[in-house]
Parts: structure tokens; sequence; C-alpha cells
């Protein structure tokens, strides 16, 4: 761009990591499929390897592709540097491992969270001596004392927007709380996608992303991400990336970004028809409870309004159905016509999860009951359909499933 001037979110996720080598450069960067490169000498490539100068010797080490979608997701959330993983789990693994966690630390993480996150944490860094501890991030008071109860977390992890419950966090707030208590902060911030927040400008040291969700936004390609702002930081993301091993490959790379182009026009739809479809579902007898933080009786609404970018609340809407049972549940799922009933999310067709079914499924009834989770909960991805369409098959699926 001219001058000083700094291009907006939209220009930036067009443009972002493209046409950066050679004196003819294709407008989209290509799918290198190759495994290794060579150098114009063994002193290049000693360079190279050693990190001394740019360039690309192997693909678990790097990959152009890969580079122009890190390049423009680091940019889209004002970061320094990003790291592309296999998966959103994968991603958040490295983001965990690159805190230089050791027997004995603990990881504050939120009991409001995605339900594999928590298994990560259990089931993998648990047996190596790595402690849990939950903590409600939306009470202050309580996640203080949880931050400076001895021995003090290493890492406080959770999400900008809860998984399923819709809740907002202070991001402000809990990363001056952390730091205090010498915790790092990583944020997972899938549901808000860098359109809708970004982390990082509200003091997170970590971002993570399932980039198969809103960056992809299609449904046709996995993926994580791991953005820092902390060069010593992205050094160790990266020698991660080459010894364990969960690389992106170069055709889910190209296609998520491909998907990052259109990312604002995606969520301005989305948001809107989410907005919509929140206040629709509160006017349905059907419907016990929505949670949606663009409607003022959410808790954290006035937080939300402040808090989020370009005047929006996301594209997630969770609700409850009255007198809710996993039978009415499915029942609810089994007459949709339109939505599709699938585990995911931030794809441009509008989704609906059963929370206690599928991202939620390992956890007991009682960490479920604890976080908000009931047999009636129901979690929506509204999508980029026209919103009449998308009220019409909920209200026709909701009466379908109360007979």
């Amino acid at each position: 761009m001219p001058g000083n001037h700094k291009a907006a979110f939209g220009t930036r996720a067009v443009h972002g990591g493209e046409r950066r080598q050679g004196a003819d450069r294709p407008a989209n960067t290509p799918i290198y499929t190759s495994t290794t490169y060579g150098q114009e000498s063994a002193e290049a490539m000693d360079a190279v390897f050693a990190g001394e100068r740019d360039g690309y010797v192997y693909q678990r080490y790097g990959n152009p592709t890969n580079a122009a979608l890190e390049i423009a997701l680091a940019d889209l959330e004002n970061g320094q540097a990003a790291v592309s993983f296999a998966s959103g789990m994968a991603a958040l693994h490295a983001a965990l491992l690159a805190c230089e966690l050791h027997s004995g630390d603990v990881v504050l993480c939120s009991r409001d969270i995605y339900g594999a996150s928590l298994g990560l944490l259990a089931q993998v860094l648990g047996p190596l001596g790595v402690d849990t501890r939950l903590a409600d991030f939306t009470d202050l008071a309580a996640l203080e004392a949880a931050l400076f109860e001895q021995p003090h977390p290493k890492v406080a992890l959770f999400e900008p927007i809860s998984n399923p419950i819709l809740k907002v966090a202070d991001v402000t707030a809990i990363s001056q709380l952390a730091h205090r208590a010498g915790a790092l902060v990583i944020a997972d911030s899938t549901f808000a996608s860098p359109w809708l927040f970004r982390p990082l400008e509200y003091g997170a040291d970590i971002v993570v992303h399932s980039a198969t969700k809103y960056l992809s936004g299609h449904g046709d390609a996995t993926g994580g991400v791991v953005i820092v702002n902390d060069a010593k930081r992205a050094a160790n993301l990266r020698l991660l990336s080459k010894l364990v091993g969960g690389i992106l490959g170069p055709f889910e790379a190209s296609m998520i970004h491909r998907g990052v182009k259109t990312l604002a026009l995606r969520m301005e739809r989305q948001c809107s028809n989410a907005l919509r479809l929140a206040q629709f579902l509160a006017r349905l007898p059907q419907v016990a409870k929505v949670y949606y933080s663009g409607l003022p009786d959410h808790p954290q609404y006035a937080l939300a309004t402040i808090q989020f970018c370009s005047n929006a609340y996301g594209a997630m809407v969770a609700f409850e159905i009255a007198d809710g049972s996993r039978e009415r549940a499915f029942r609810f799922m089994n007459a949709l016509k339109l939505a599709l009933p699938v585990t995911t999310l931030g794809d441009v067709y509008t989704e609906v999860s059963y929370p206690p079914m599928s991202s939620h499924r390992e956890w007991t009834a009682g960490q479920q009951a604890r976080a908000g989770i009931t047999p009636g909960t129901m979690r929506v991805s509204v999508g980029i359909e026209h919103i009449d369409d998308i009220s019409a098959d909920f209200k026709q699926a909701l009466a379908a499933s109360a007979e």
C-alpha cells in the first residue's frame, strides 16, 4: 500500500502472503508439492539450515505454500509470526509445548472449553506430570484466586468465546491477572476468527485457531495455526513443528489460504444471520433459552459490545430446547431439512451440533452440568444462507421435535 497507509482487514485478507517471490509472480501462490529443495551451493544450504537466510530445504522444515498462509494469518492477527499445523489439536498441543511445561507445572484451564482440549491436558500432558486446574474465566475474582493458588499456574488456557455455551471472556483482565501470577496466556480464538477479535491486541501471549473452521470456511480442509508476538517463541514453535512433525500439507494450506480471502465477507453475513436467528429462536415456545452475546440478556453483552470488532457478536448460537431430552434433541436434528446435523462449525453452511454427543462426549454428566451443558443443549454454526430460510428450517424442526 502507498505511504504509511495500512489496508483494511478485508483487503489484507485478500492479498496477504501472496506474490512474494520471483519476477513472474502468480496471482495465487502455487501448491508446492516437493518434499525437498536445493540451493545454489552447499554454503547456501548450510545457511538455510542454520536459519541465517531465507529458503527451503525439506517439507517438514517449511514450504512456500504454507509460508504464504502463515504470513497472511500473522498479519490478520497483528502478530509477529504464525506457524501452521495439521489440525487445530496439533496447534494447541504445540502451543502448550512452546510454554516449556515440565513435570509439576500447572495449566489453569477454563472449565468452559472444547472437550478435546481438556482431554489433551488430562490424557497427553497429565501422564507427563503436568497438572490441570479448572476455573470459571468469566468470574474474575475466582480466577484471581485460582491463579495465585500455589503452585502458580504456568499457563492460562481459555476460549474468548466458549464452546458451546458462548460465554465471553474479558481477555484484557484475564491477561493482566495471569501475567501478575507469572502465567502465559493461550487464547483459542477459533469461534471468533481474527475478523471478530484479535486476542494478542488484548494481552494474550499465544493465539490458537482450528483453521478447519472459519479460516478455511468451506468444510474441505483440516488445519491449525498458532500466532505469537515473540520471536523466541516463534522459533520454538517452528522447532516443534519440525520435531513433532504435525505439519500442514501444501494442498490444505492452499485451500485454507483461499478461504481466508473471503473471511471478512463470510463473517459479516454469518454474524448478521446469527443475531437474527438468535432473536428469532428467543421468540419460539419450543426454545427455553438462547445463548448469544448479541442479545441484551446475555451476561457478557456489555463486554462483547466493547471487546468485539466490526459491531458484531460472532456466528455461533446455542440454545436449550424446552423440556429438552436426548430423544427430543435427536428428533430436532433428524427433522432439519436445510441445516446440516454435523459436528463441525465455521463453514458456509448452517451446521447444528449436539455437544453431549460430539464435542463434549467424553465429559461426565457432572462435568457437562457444571459447564451448563444439558440434554437439551444445541450448538449452531450459522451459515451464509438467507436468514429467512434458516429460520424457517429451525421453526419446522423444533415443531416436529415436540410431536
